[in-house]
């Protein structure tokens, strides 16, 4: 993988799902990026692990235990550290009320399964790009 930056630190990712064959699959299909991947497997996991990692990006399925997505966004939305943080509800879940439930908690995109890699890649991309744009490398939190 050949880049511009050296010295540019790859983004992280955080994806938190409560099925272990998801998490496999999303992190694999992520491996073509310049991406540091964590996972989580409920909602209260995935919080700890915000925390813990700041993550540039977070894909976040719906039903899980502990917390349930919606929950988790919310909370991340509500919390000044992490509001910039784009979150993309990965779930199966598609009917509108499920995609207006998501917008109305702060999530910024809403990716159904099973996932299409290249979507998902691309949608990764863009989003990532987006927030490089809005906090350079080197640019002081806070």
């Amino acid at each position: 993988m050949a880049t511009d930056e050296p010295n540019t630190a790859p983004a992280k990712v955080l994806i938190a799902d409560d099925n272990p064959q998801i998490l496999e699959l999303l992190e694999a299909y992520l491996d073509p990026l310049p991406v540091r991947v964590t996972t989580a497997i409920d909602g209260q996991e995935a919080l700890v692990a915000v925390e813990r990692e700041l993550p540039d990006l977070i894909l976040l399925d719906i039903m899980m235990p502990k917390r349930s997505g919606f929950e988790v966004c919310r909370s991340l939305k509500d919390d000044a550290r992490y509001r910039d943080v784009p979150i993309v509800m990965v779930t199966a879940l598609n009917e509108v009320g499920d995609v207006e439930r998501a917008r109305e908690c702060g999530a910024d995109e809403f990716i159904t399964k099973p996932v299409n890699k290249i979507e998902l890649l691309e949608l990764v991309r863009n989003l990532l790009q987006l927030r490089q744009l809005k906090h350079p490398p080197g640019e002081a939190d806070g």
